[in-house]
């Protein structure tokens, strides 16, 4: 009887190990990505850690065999530690966290293009010491624990018992959850990865993500009725012509302008569709249509170059050290307030820039649409207006699958990187040159007008020093004397031959007298990232000195510049547009400036000098208009102005617009919506 007692209570010390074992890594894995361990959802991480660790050790008391137990429970405890150590160095090179599509779908080219950089962070001081904290409790059962815990066979009646008891404590977890309005709109109708993942724990979030691609979601069909941002009596354009207000400068006596609808004809009622479309129809037939306008039509038949700057921060422009940057940005449209969130790195602020969209699928959101109808890029619309057009990339045109992607992006002579071409151009160095990328392409399209052209760079990668980056140490002479540390001193090194490049490019143009019919459009891909190790939100010493203040927000980090710049606008008064503007907002307002047929009901974004309510919005459910920013991840909506009353309902308002439009970008992904619109005899 007593050797009975001793037998239970020998085995609930395995019991509590796996669960004590995980509690560890995630513990580990908060202190080390800089997210807040004191907050509520830590308890429910810890209630979790029992219900995944009790998995443990139903798997590892299976066998009759002690020993065979005991080297399940080693792999067991080993292998739970590698998913933390993974996604531990993506946060440090790319300061957020990868789900899983984004992980199977960039792992292989990150191996291979990346290698050097991987290398650098594991044998790091900081990267040996986290594999040593992660590895610590395979050492110590292997060293120590494994001769105190017996793994003897758990009988029937055990396992039933812990069966139980796992039950037990994730309803009492999914109850508590499903109290806390915060984390229930985190796991529910505001599904984030990023936001899981810093709240309630990286198992909960692998554990969501991975239901989700599996089973679904359950709500991505599902829009919110009657959602619309509620108006505002304050009189706000958020553009101007040389004002500050928006209003005009002068009286005129003219008639006032008649402006139509941005609007396709399409009867959404007489399509035939069901499920996940059906819905997707319904919700763009809800949604008003925003009006032409004074700017509607300024950039008709003009040439267009559009640029994914590879990490660009608009702080590197000085009227001294980047002139024509300088030039660009200052000599045409202007926008104070514009943002690029990081929601899938390189990819997915591509995406972002290209699509008009969120990528819903992390970095699988691009690939997907290697075989989609791409009816609206920039690429596909001007193609239809006879437009040539080619897109290049300066580094492997096999990453990333841009073989597969970009050349469905509509531009009509197709897509070049390293790889089918761009080599003829570009020596292989590590990051490869802009400069060379510009002066190898021009002479590609510059006689051949109207031309459409999309470069993605590559000059601007980190690593950022002068042994790790052939950009940093070709240009560190020219930011040799500049006050600032050595790492923002070769960022902004590297940053300079982005400069150079459009200095080419903007002379050509010249030399070629078509300065005033091309448009030049550029933003960046996402921040510095490759800035700062194991940096996080508040601890972005980098960063932060590059920006000029403590980065501590996400809105902090992801605030950017937009350049819109064309040689005709030059002689006139810059056009300011101060409300909060977006990369969602890149292609409705070209496509609105170049007078070109779409539809802004099929698009999240707005065109910025429309009627439309500026909105700002993330993958994670964050968003700012010109009244307030509210952050999702702990419900809190602070107001721009304190004096301005604002109509009840409005923060509640706002978030069911935004996530009609979250999940609009989803459908759209999920179910190449276009194709079935404009593809498949659905619209003529």
């Amino acid at each position: 009887m007593g050797m009975g007692k001793k037998s239970v209570k020998l085995q609930w010390k395995l019991v509590l190990l796996f669960p004590a074992v995980l509690f560890y890594y995630e513990t580990v894995f908060r202190l080390s990505t800089g997210g807040s361990f004191f907050c509520l959802g830590t308890l429910f991480m810890f209630f979790l850690c029992f219900v995944y660790g009790g998995f443990g050790y139903l798997l590892c008391t299976l066998f009759k065999n002690r020993k065979s137990n005991q080297v399940c429970a080693g792999i067991y405890i080993f292998l739970s530690s590698l998913p933390f150590l993974i996604e531990y160095f993506i946060n440090r090179q790319f300061k957020i966290f990868y789900d899983l599509n984004t992980i199977v779908n960039g792992a292989g080219g990150a191996l291979t293009s990346y290698s050097h950089e991987i290398v650098r962070m594991v044998f790091s001081w900081s990267g040996l010491w986290r594999i040593f904290l992660f590895f610590l409790p395979s050492i110590a059962y292997l060293v120590v624990v494994r001769f105190f815990v017996t793994t003897r066979r758990s009988n029937a009646r055990k396992r039933i018992l812990i069966a139980v008891l796992m039950t037990v404590i994730l309803l009492f977890s999914i109850l508590g959850i499903s109290l806390s309005p915060t984390l229930r709109q985190m796991c529910g109708s505001q599904y984030n990865f990023q936001t899981v993942v810093s709240n309630l724990g990286l198992l909960t979030g692998l554990n969501l993500d991975t239901r989700r691609a599996i089973f679904g979601s359950g709500q991505t069909d599902v829009f919110e009725t009657n959602a619309t941002i509620p108006d505002i009596p304050v009189p706000s354009t958020g553009a101007s012509d040389g004002t500050t207000d928006g209003s005009e400068s002068t009286e005129s006596t003219e008639p006032p302008v008649v402006y139509t609808p941005n609007q396709m004809d399409i009867d959404f009622s007489s399509l035939s569709a069901t499920g996940q479309i059906a819905e997707l129809n319904a919700y763009v037939a809800s949604q008003t249509a925003s009006m032409k306008n004074a700017y509607t039509g300024i950039f008709k038949g003009k040439n267009l170059v559009m640029i994914s700057a590879e990490a660009f921060a608009f702080e590197v422009i000085d009227p001294e050290l980047t002139p024509t940057l300088y030039r660009l940005a200052t000599k045409g449209m202007q926008f104070t307030d514009f943002y690029q969130p990081s929601s899938a790195g390189t990819t997915g602020g591509e995406y972002q820039n290209l699509f008009g969209m969120l990528p819903t699928a992390g970095g699988k959101s691009f690939t997907n649409t290697a075989d989609h109808n791409n009816y609206f890029t920039m690429g596909s619309i001007l193609n239809r207006e006879g437009y040539f057009g080619m897109a290049f990339h300066n580094n492997s045109y096999k990453y990333y699958h841009r073989n597969e992607t970009h050349i469905n992006l509509g531009y009509s002579n197709g897509f070049m990187g390293m790889g089918n071409g761009m080599e003829a151009y570009v020596k292989n160095s590590w990051p490869q040159s802009d400069l060379e990328m510009f002066a190898g392409t021009i002479p590609l399209y510059i006689d051949r007008q109207p031309f459409n052209v999309y470069y993605m760079t590559v000059s601007g990668h980190s690593n950022y020093s002068v042994t790790g980056n052939s950009m940093s140490r070709k240009n560190y002479s020219r930011v040799a004397n500049l006050n600032y540390s050595e790492a923002v001193k070769c960022y902004i090194a590297a940053q300079l031959e982005l400069e150079d490049a459009l200095t080419t490019l903007v002379d050509a143009l010249e030399a070629a007298g078509i300065a005033d019919d091309t448009v030049i459009c550029m933003a960046a891909d996402h921040f510095p990232y490759g800035l700062d190790d194991d940096a996080s939100l508040g601890n972005m010493p980098y960063l932060s000195e590059l920006y000029g203040y403590n980065v501590t927000t996400s809105f902090q980090r992801d605030h950017s510049g937009l350049i819109l710049w064309c040689g005709s606008l030059e002689d006139s008064e810059p056009i300011v547009v101060s409300s909060p503007t977006s990369s969602m907002d890149i292609l409705p307002t070209l496509a609105n400036l170049f007078g070109v047929e779409f539809d802004s009901r099929l698009l999240p974004g707005r065109d910025v000098f429309s009627d439309a309510a500026a909105l700002y919005f993330t993958t994670s459910y964050d968003w700012k208009t010109e009244y307030g920013t509210y952050y999702a991840s702990s419900n809190k909506f602070i107001p721009t102005d304190s004096s301005i009353a604002l109509p009840d309902g409005y923060v509640d308002a706002v978030k069911s617009v935004v996530r009609n439009k979250v999940r609009y970008c989803q459908g759209v992904l999920d179910t190449d919506y276009f194709g079935y619109l404009f593809k498949q005899g659905c619209f003529e």
